[in-house]
């Protein structure tokens, strides 16, 4: 049965968290919030995902179907005010520069307590760097959480580090012996540098380079790495694909704490990344991974070589360190308990009203 909700009055007794979103697609915020509100609901919390714009036919709708989330689906800012009125929530909190700007300045209108979650490294370019500009000058209007220590340097404080966290799958999806397939998962946009990706290939004949994503590039590199590359698309199903990958190479030139990441080695895939945003937090070079210093395409290189000439025993003993960090300092049961904290920080005498 579909958990749409209506736009019958909903009182404010009942003590909805809106996790609050403005989103076309299927990325790292969107998987991060079905997590986070899936795992809020089975500690008894009245979450709600709310999509401010309903940009037509999305991938985010059956997501949140299949996982049985109740959501609410706003035509525009407009209808989104226009519920905000009508169902008041108890909290809001926003994901996304969009969702942000717009909950902290609305809920200090009417009055609506407000958290909001800094997921992104990058300020962008054009009208996606003014946006996040006033996303920053606008962070004081409520309370803070970032995803890393980065981030949380670019805002006023106090500000609460809360890492992006996943569920621990019951086994590791890798195989025992390497294949030397190297995967890229993201947005095919500069700020993810799959440019930088792309031009690893040709220095890795043994190799398979494998791209999961869509964006504005694809096109040109499509064109470009014709041969050297194989691109698959988005992929809505992830789980299918880590078992097809053996090592990820995270080529950004900017990051938060990519949820890609977390998946790989929650499936005991190694991650080989540059310094950035929250992954010299995640990375122990040597250990779990590879971590490089940023922009150096020459020690990704070398990293590449290494790995392809580990021994069977180290190969297998970095899996296995991915997928220990992960359940060591990455699971909900890490993160939850903070971000309540967070909700009732800020809640203050209403904070009883959570669970019902």
């Amino acid at each position: 049965m579909e958990r749409q909700l209506t736009t019958s009055p909903v009182p404010a007794e009942s003590g909805e968290i809106w996790l609050v979103m403005d989103s076309r697609s299927i990325g790292g915020i969107e998987n991060h919030v079905f997590i986070l509100a899936d795992e809020l609901r089975r500690h008894g919390l009245n979450a709600v995902v709310v999509l401010m714009a309903d940009y037509g036919s999305s991938p985010n709708i059956n997501r949140m179907k299949r996982l049985n989330l109740p959501y609410r689906l706003c035509q525009n800012t407009q209808d989104f005010l226009r519920q905000l009125k009508a169902h008041p929530p108890l909290l809001l909190h926003s994901h996304g520069y969009k969702a942000g700007i717009i909950c902290r300045l609305l809920g200090r209108w009417y009055g609506c307590k407000v958290v909001s979650t800094f997921h992104s490294g990058d300020l962008g370019r054009g009208r996606v760097r003014l946006y996040s500009l006033i996303d920053l000058a606008t962070a004081f209007l409520g309370r803070r959480i970032a995803v890393s220590r980065a981030i949380a340097r670019r805002l006023p404080p106090p500000v609460t580090v809360i890492a992006n966290f996943v569920s621990l799958p019951p086994r590791a999806a890798v195989q025992p012996e390497p294949a030397f397939r190297v995967g890229f998962v993201g947005r095919l946009s500069h700020e993810k540098g799959p440019d930088l990706f792309c031009s690893l290939a040709a220095l890795h004949p043994r190799a398979e380079f494998h791209v999961y994503g869509d964006g504005p590039m694809r096109s040109a590199l499509e064109a470009d790495y014709l041969g050297h590359v194989e691109f698959h698309g988005f992929c809505a199903d992830m789980s299918e694909v880590w078992p097809q990958i053996d090592l990820l190479c995270i080529t950004s030139r900017a990051e938060g704490l990519p949820l890609a990441a977390l998946e790989a080695m929650a499936n005991g895939i190694p991650v080989c990344s540059f310094a950035i945003g929250g992954l010299g937090d995640l990375i122990t070079h040597g250990d779990n991974g590879w971590l490089l210093p940023a922009g150096d395409l020459n020690a990704m290189s070398q990293a590449l070589h290494e790995w392809q000439q580990l021994p069977t025993a180290e190969y297998r003993r970095r899996q296995q360190c991915a997928r220990e960090t992960i359940r060591q300092h990455y699971t909900p049961e890490t993160a939850l308990p903070q971000i309540i904290a967070v909700y009732q920080r800020t809640l203050g005498p209403q904070a009883s009203r959570l669970h019902g």
